[in-house]
């Protein structure tokens, strides 16, 4: 790699994990691991879980870093889409409700997806990724680190180094702009 580590793109540093250096991993892993602990913490509120979640979150970078298309987002987003994945699987599994085989039935269907509900569902979906895109870049970060990636506003002013009134600024202008834009597009339907 002719660049030093600290500055290898994000790319690089992921295509050498697969190789098993370990001077690479180490690498990787100090670039990313604020931004994946900070994911895990933010889903499961417990900071020992959550180290735990990051390393699981490394290992499966590891194992799957050949996987990764550049193509779907960056390195961070899906660094992060695996952390919070991970974290949703730990507070689902702490959260394991028993269901009544009663109930059953009427929870099949709920999550059972029809093609008309996949349709309408992926055309809502694109409307959300334009009216995002829409928004100024800083208002845009704001609203998908929090609700996306589960961030918290202070989470979001120390990683945007911006004051915490700022941050929650951007978060709450985005969801108005966000509202106004989707709720006159479903008034045009």
């Amino acid at each position: 790699m002719g660049l030093p580590l600290g500055r290898a793109p994000d790319e690089a540093l992921l295509s050498g994990l697969a190789t098993g250096d370990p001077e690479i991993a180490v690498a990787f892993v100090r670039r990313f691991q604020r931004t994946v602990f900070g994911v895990a913490i933010a889903v499961v509120g417990d900071a020992q879980l959550a180290e735990d979640i990051a390393q699981q979150t490394f290992e499966r970078a590891w194992q799957h870093a050949q996987v990764y298309d550049s193509r779907r987002g960056s390195v961070r987003t899906w660094l992060t889409a695996i952390a919070h994945h991970l974290a949703i699987d730990a507070v689902r599994a702490r959260r394991a409700n028993p269901v009544a085989p009663e109930d059953l039935d009427a929870l099949l269907d709920i999550v059972t997806q029809t093609p008309e509900q996949h349709a309408v569902a992926a055309e809502t979906s694109a409307g959300v990724r334009a009216a995002v895109a829409a928004l100024p870049r800083e208002q845009a970060r704001a609203l998908v680190m929090a609700g996306i990636y589960g961030l918290t506003a202070q989470q979001i002013a120390d990683m945007e180094q911006v004051p915490l009134g700022t941050a929650k600024t951007r978060i709450r202008t985005a969801m108005h702009k966000l509202r106004r834009t989707l709720g006159s597009e479903e008034s045009r339907r």
